[in-house]
């Protein structure tokens, strides 16, 4: 158990995010006594940034920085920054990405172009203010100039997007969190839900009428656990509810191979849905049975070939590096097996340990399989990428990823996600609908931004309709 003391409560986010990066698998408490701690961390206030570690006996380091505090933003870097160094000394580690906790590495770039820095002065910022490595930053600066050329001719400014949310899934994968479903339990209700994304839709859609829409995205859980029936009465709504003339990418979450079928494809082709996921996860099927996918490898396959029937010509397959048991000849296997279907893009995940997740709740079952991630095992996928002629062109981290690495987003030329783009970088509002789909309104400088809640359990979502417009409504 790591103890945290913060005096006065301020920055514990960055705090806990740092710690849990340093010592892996240690449980922590903030503000707690906890019994028999392996260390204990006090972070003080008072005539400066104090920072003290030590272990059950002694004092190990302690560092003391004179400061004034007028910016808050400046003093939490200083602190993550002398933070970083005590728990470098501590573990003989560094990090890849050195004290950056945010999920959005890439918008520090992205905002710092468009004050006018150069490339250098911006590697000269990086460098000294996060103690990132040169190639994390290599690749952050690679992403944030292609994200430049390729919303060059996109007008977000006043644009939005918008999110669809389809909660259910054929199975709950051992290391999900997301609000999810099964479809077997809750079949009976899926009508009711739709109806109740419908009449959001048709609220939101009479709310933003005449404003510009860019990106659709419908994601989950599993959009098309939905019947085809489900999924054309949604999609028909949809279309009439907004003006799609703007609009420059259409996504459609399929995911599970298991729950893809021909007649549901027809329907997304009927609609115009523009781009599709089908997500593996691993093309080892003993992962696969053991993460909980109930999906074969040759319905990976299968299920890829008959997108390709259906004339789906940008189709993005999701992977995740660090796994349970997986290690890094399962991982060439899994890229070996993409790398033949040939796919538009590929997103490679690293694992994140969910605080709710049953790999995590039950965390002593899996105890002996390891969990590894490296910068060797994300070189050896962007490898694959470029075999298959894709550039990395999005990016984001969870709190504890293996081996404190990242999620990248792959694609061939014109082919990139243009939502994920928007909504990673907080470019635009992004709209969204459903149990526990968050709305997210981004200020005029893109600092700052307001959520809007939609609640997660499907039951009070559906009783509550009603409420959740109204949340909405007061920010329209």
């Amino acid at each position: 158990m790591i103890e945290i003391r913060v005096s006065p409560a301020q920055f514990e986010y960055d705090i806990q995010s740092l710690v849990q990066a340093f010592y892996v698998g240690h449980p922590f408490c903030i503000n707690e006594t906890a019994e028999d701690p392996y260390r204990i961390l006090t972070v003080s206030y008072d005539n400066g940034i104090t920072c003290r570690l030590c272990d059950r006996e002694k004092k190990l380091f302690e560092e003391h920085l004179p400061w004034e505090f007028s910016d808050r933003r400046e003093t939490k870097n200083a602190l993550k920054k002398l933070l970083y160094r005590i728990l470098a000394k501590d573990t003989k580690t560094e990090l890849p990405w050195g004290n950056l906790t945010g999920i959005r590495p890439v918008k520090i770039p992205v905002m710092l172009m468009e004050r006018g820095c150069s490339e250098e002065e911006i590697r000269k910022i990086m460098l000294e203010t996060y103690d990132i490595s040169r190639d994390k930053l290599d690749l952050t600066l690679e992403i944030a100039k292609r994200q430049k050329q390729l919303l060059s001719d996109v007008n977000y400014a006043e644009g939005y997007s918008l999110y669809v949310g389809i909660p259910f899934c054929p199975t709950t994968c051992l290391y999900c969190s997301f609000t999810s479903y099964p479809i077997s339990s809750y079949y009976k209700k899926v009508d009711r839900y739709v109806a109740s994304v419908i009449k959001e839709l048709k609220f939101l859609g009479k709310k933003q009428n005449g404003r510009m829409l860019n990106t659709v995205y419908i994601g989950g859980g599993t959009p098309t656990t939905l019947q085809s029936s489900q999924l054309d009465t949604l999609l028909c709504a949809l279309k009439s509810s907004f003006d799609f003339e703007t609009v420059q990418e259409f996504t459609v979450e399929a995911g599970r191979p298991d729950s893809i079928t021909e007649d549901k494809l027809q329907v997304l082709k009927k609609y115009g849905v523009s781009r599709i996921s089908i997500n593996p996860q691993s093309m080892n099927q003993e992962t696969l049975d053991l993460i909980g996918r109930k999906h074969t490898v040759e319905q990976v396959k299968s299920a890829f070939y008959l997108a390709r029937q259906c004339g789906f010509d940008n189709i993005n397959m999701d992977l995740i590096v660090g796994l349970p048991g997986e290690n890094e000849n399962m991982v060439r296997h899994s890229m070996e097996e993409v790398l033949q279907m040939n796919p538009e893009g590929i997103t490679i995940h690293s694992l994140a340990l969910k605080r709710a997740a049953r790999l995590n709740v039950q965390k002593e079952k899996y105890a002996e399989m390891a969990m590894e991630n490296s910068n060797a095992l994300m070189n050896l996928t962007k490898a694959y990428a470029e075999k298959m002629d894709m550039k990395p062109y999005y990016l984001y981290r969870q709190k504890n990823m293996a081996g404190n690495q990242e999620n990248v987003g792959y694609s061939k030329e014109g082919k990139e996600g243009l939502y994920n783009i928007l909504m990673m970088g907080d470019f635009q509002d992004v709209w969204a609908v459903g149990a526990g789909a968050v709305t997210k309104l981004v200020s005029s400088d893109r600092k700052e931004g307001k959520r809007i809640d939609t609640l997660k359990n499907v039951d009070l979502y559906m009783d509550r309709i009603e409420e959740m417009i109204e949340r909405k409504k007061k920010w329209l």
